[in-house]
């Protein structure tokens, strides 16, 4: 079994310094918001995946061809362009919930917000904590 050289990989950056370098204040304090609410519903503490993405709980992944490694559970970006939070299971599943959130664009496992007024943060905590739970069911 191969295991993956992942370029994103947990590290023991401070995610405290990291959040509080960040320079556009409305993008700092959508990322306070997202990371407190992400510790509330993980109960997890955060940590640095890489240089710019603040993770939650770990899991362990291995494809049928052999390859494996080991990746968030949930997490976030605070990115120039938006503040991306990552899904890791996708959207296919949620999607009474995607209908009901607000404005948002989305990847394959990311979702885009420009700032947080554009989505209703209800939703967005319970897209969260079931994306968590899944993760947790699915790879423990």
């Amino acid at each position: 079994m191969t295991k993956s050289k992942n370029k994103t990989i947990e590290t023991s950056a401070s995610v405290e310094d990291f959040l509080g370098a960040i320079d556009n204040p409305k993008r700092k304090l959508d990322s306070l918001v997202i990371n407190e609410l992400m510790c509330k519903l993980t109960g997890e503490t955060p940590k640095m995946w890489g240089k710019s993405i603040v993770g939650f709980g770990t899991y362990h992944y291995r494809y049928d061809s052999g390859r494996e490694g080991d990746f968030m559970k949930v997490g976030f970006s605070p990115r120039k362009q938006n503040l991306t939070l990552y899904i890791m299971p996708g959207f296919e599943r949620y999607g009474d919930l995607m209908g009901k959130l607000g404005k948002y664009k989305i990847g394959k496992s990311c979702l885009y917000i420009n700032k947080l007024e554009d989505i209703n943060q209800d939703i967005l905590s319970v897209l969260i904590q079931s994306s968590y739970d899944y993760m947790t069911i699915k790879y423990g």
